[in-house]
């Protein structure tokens, strides 16, 4: 559980700091590519990078040892983690309810840590890992496709597409026993894993490109809780502590309600960053280069 929470810090402070360096970027020419390649020039960005990779191995060494609904909820409070990091350093004014959601997400990580027992021992059925493929394929296509979707919905829809790759990414840690080489080319949830994640991300910065960022963050933080969650339940054989699955219930819903109040940041965009900048010496202009919001691969 310390590895889900520290992988939530480290994703929700890269979202921040790499909001900072592209504040600082001129946005000059030569589109979006060119945008990034002067944003990885700051070191506030590649700090952020660096703190989504050792994100990325705290999520793994968290879904080996608990429930996905453990990890799934703590990757949630990263928005959380943003919320308060961005009130320092971006001057972002959070109001009374937001920080009161602030309080009830650590409320309901709370309740999960004490209920959450170990991870399940069971590898599912041989079809779940062709499943998890189907479904990243499905995500790499609906992102492919984010600008032909109805302008209705379609934040929501991309939103929770990504929600579903990286749910995917979850699922598919637990359904890889071994790391040899041979193993890993001979195991379909090897390559889940890896069209998942960049689906998802792909997916995930459509929906914030097209449409509304809470929209779009609410829909991932859903996609990316609820599903793989009942994944691991179901066939994977995730449990609670001896009666106890009540207050992990509680507190998987509990920390998931709250992340959803804070879905504005789920990415650090002019329009949340502006009502405190004021007082900044430069203008904040991210215009519509993602911050990573949820950048795990």
């Amino acid at each position: 559980m310390v590895c889900a929470l520290g992988a939530a810090v480290c994703f929700g402070t890269a979202t921040v700091l790499q909001a900072m360096a592209t504040r600082t970027v001129d946005t000059g020419r030569g589109g979006e590519a060119a945008l990034f390649l002067r944003a990885v020039r700051q070191w506030r960005y590649l700090a952020g990078l660096a703190l989504d990779g050792l994100g990325f191995l705290f999520q793994v060494a968290a879904l080996r040892s608990v429930p996905i609904y453990a990890v799934g909820a703590a990757l949630a409070s990263s928005l959380a983690v943003t919320a308060v990091v961005a009130a320092r350093l971006l001057r972002v004014r959070l109001t009374g309810t937001e920080w009161g959601a602030v309080g009830v997400v650590c409320a309901g990580l709370a309740m999960l840590g004490v209920a959450s027992g170990t991870e399940g021992d069971r590898g599912g059925p041989a079809a779940l890992e062709y499943a998890m493929l189907a479904t990243a394929v499905a995500v790499l296509l609906l992102g492919l496709s984010g600008g032909r979707l109805p302008e209705r919905g379609r934040a929501l829809l991309l939103g929770l597409g990504a929600g579903f790759g990286f749910g995917v990414v979850e699922v598919a840690v637990r359904l890889i026993d071994s790391l040899a080489p041979s193993d890993l080319l001979a195991n379909p949830a090897a390559y889940a894993l890896l069209l998942g994640g960049g689906a998802a991300f792909l997916s995930l910065t459509s929906a914030l490109q097209r449409g509304s960022v809470t929209t779009a963050t609410a829909g991932m933080v859903i996609g990316e809780t609820v599903g793989p969650a009942l994944v691991g339940v179901v066939w994977l054989g995730d449990r609670t502590r001896e009666g106890l699955a009540w207050l992990a219930v509680l507190g998987f819903l509990v920390a998931v309600a709250g992340a959803l109040a804070l879905a504005r940041f789920g990415e650090v965009t002019k329009e949340v960053t502006q009502e405190g900048l004021e007082e900044a010496p430069e203008p904040a202009d991210l215009g519509n280069v993602p911050s990573s919001a949820d950048p795990r691969p």
